[in-house]
């Protein structure tokens, strides 16, 4: 057996070659940049810019509105050193929105390493059509990198619309998922998955949760379609562990450490580091994104205040905590665009068992009156009613399957709230499974969905799924597509914006 470990192997007078990462070489005294360059969290005015060096040097971008890099400005960026991995990032501000910018980042240590190239375009103030995308679930279910399949493909497919930005809705990585080398398909294929040391246990340390971005990052579809498309990104529960809960103390012989709340911090920090944006200037992952005059994303945490999941339904249940859910009450009233979208790392009306007695969703799985968790979700939309906030659209992924669902008080338990639609979402490269139970209270219908036929359907099967946004500057017209791994549309849905 062949594994495809983190290591470096002898590759005559040049250097040597690190495997998984095709095309990097590392000589002895030339730092290199080693999982690809990023950006995230871009507004009209400001943008931030990530990457990852192989040993102590010094992040350098240069920035412009050429890509020939004429008049390029220059930026000292910050030390990269064992501290963070020897990730960095570079804040920029002072942006002209509706502007594409190209940057070029180096490491640079007693040499210059080889500079990566990327791009985004800022937001405008004026309106100005808006194309993203999203998704989540990110080699879940023993489904890793298989170079026989094309690796991560669904990013090329993605990357053919070339979308403003890619909202991440959680899971883009499974800490809690070891690999294996082959895996038999039931049509009698084998998956081959590219494995590092990290992959082959549950994540725990510091060092194997940052080892379940880089093995990500080894993808060369992922990292190309990152270099041009900017991120947004929130976590899920496999970024730490399944369905986890602050709080939890584990029960798995897989782990030597049972404390959920020492391997959320772990997590936490590797999120930090790996990826570009993830956070405000508070540290929160919960912020809200302006886009301009049209669209005010709203990026919610649904995992950091969250109730015990044996206790979903009990009386003190919650998704959001008081202070996300006051902040968030608050920034939907400021908000003048026209779209608000709210993403959410889990949805609100399907019903997600945890074990016996135990919900992992917001639903309480009863159908009835909001209890637990349900109760701030009808507390938010009978605010949202009441303060006139028009125009919510719920996006999320988390149950591995696509599916539109139109939320009505005429079919609701529970009706002090105007319609909306939540638009579903995944994975990217993992198991396929579906499809849920609706929960009664919200009045949810599914007026579409694409499940696989059995649970853990393999990516060989094409059951993978992203979805797209496309807001026209026109009409203000917000069109939601549901797309498959080749980029093929399975369902569109417009809707109008309300006055």
């Amino acid at each position: 057996m062949q594994i495809a470990r983190r290591r470096l192997l002898a590759a005559g007078a040049g250097g040597a070659v690190l495997l998984g990462t095709p095309g990097i070489s590392y000589a002895a005294s030339r730092p290199q940049l080693t999982h690809g360059v990023q950006s995230g969290d871009v507004t009209d005015r400001g943008a931030v810019l990530w990457t990852r060096a192989d040993r102590g040097s010094e992040m350098r971008v240069e920035l412009s509105t050429r890509p020939d890099f004429k008049h390029a400005r220059r930026i000292h960026g910050p030390a990269l050193t064992e501290v963070t991995d020897f990730t960095g990032k570079v804040r920029l501000k002072g942006l002209r929105a509706g502007k594409t910018y190209h940057y070029r980042i180096t490491a640079e240590g007693e040499r210059e390493s080889e500079a990566l190239e990327g791009s985004f375009t800022t937001a405008a103030c004026e309106p100005a059509d808006i194309t993203f995308q999203w998704s989540g679930d990110l080699a879940g279910q023993g489904w890793g990198i298989n170079p026989d399949f094309g690796g991560y493909r669904i990013f090329q497919a993605m990357a053919d619309a070339e979308p403003d930005f890619f909202l991440c809705s959680g899971d883009f990585v499974y800490s809690d998922g070891p690999l294996v080398e082959t895996v038999a398909l039931p049509d009698g294929r084998t998956w081959r998955n590219t494995l590092v040391d990290e992959k082959l246990k549950v994540a725990e340390t510091l060092d194997e949760y940052r080892g379940q971005f880089k093995y990500n990052l080894l993808d060369e579809n992922l990292r190309a379609y990152l270099a041009k498309v900017p991120m947004v990104n929130q976590w899920d529960d496999h970024e730490v562990t399944n369905n986890w809960y602050p709080g939890e103390i584990l029960d798995l012989p897989q782990y030597t450490e049972k404390n959920v709340d020492v391997l959320a911090a772990r997590a936490r920090q590797a999120f930090a580091e790996y990826t570009p944006g993830g956070f405000d200037a508070a540290g929160r992952i919960y912020r809200k994104i302006a886009h301009g005059p049209l669209l005010d994303l709203f990026v919610l945490d649904m995992r950091t205040f969250k109730s015990p999941n044996p206790d979903a339904d009990g009386p003190t249940g919650q998704i959001l905590g008081a202070e996300q859910l006051a902040w968030l009450k608050r920034e939907l009233r400021r908000s003048n665009a026209t779209w608000k979208a709210i993403a959410a790392d889990l949805p609100i009306g399907l019903v997600v068992g945890d074990g016996t007695g135990a919900q992992e969703g917001v639903s309480n799985g009863t159908g009835g009156a909001p209890g637990g968790r349900e109760g701030e979700i009808a507390d938010l939309l009978s605010f949202a009613k009441r303060e006139g906030v028009k125009n919510m659209v719920w996006l999320t992924a988390d149950v591995h399957y696509t599916a539109a669902h139109h939320y009505s008080p005429d079919r609701a338990v529970f009706q002090d709230f105007d319609p909306f639609w939540e638009f579903v979402s995944g994975p990217l490269n993992a198991g396929a499974f579906g499809p849920g139970k609706l929960d009664a209270t919200f009045g949810p219908e599914a007026v579409f969905m694409k499940p696989p036929p059995a649970a853990n359907t393999s990516p060989a099967m094409g059951y993978q799924f992203f979805g797209e946004v496309g807001i026209d500057a026109e009409t203000e017209m917000f069109t939601v597509s549901l797309k498959d791994l080749d980029g093929n549309t399975l369902f569109v849905k417009t809707l109008e914006p309300a006055a």
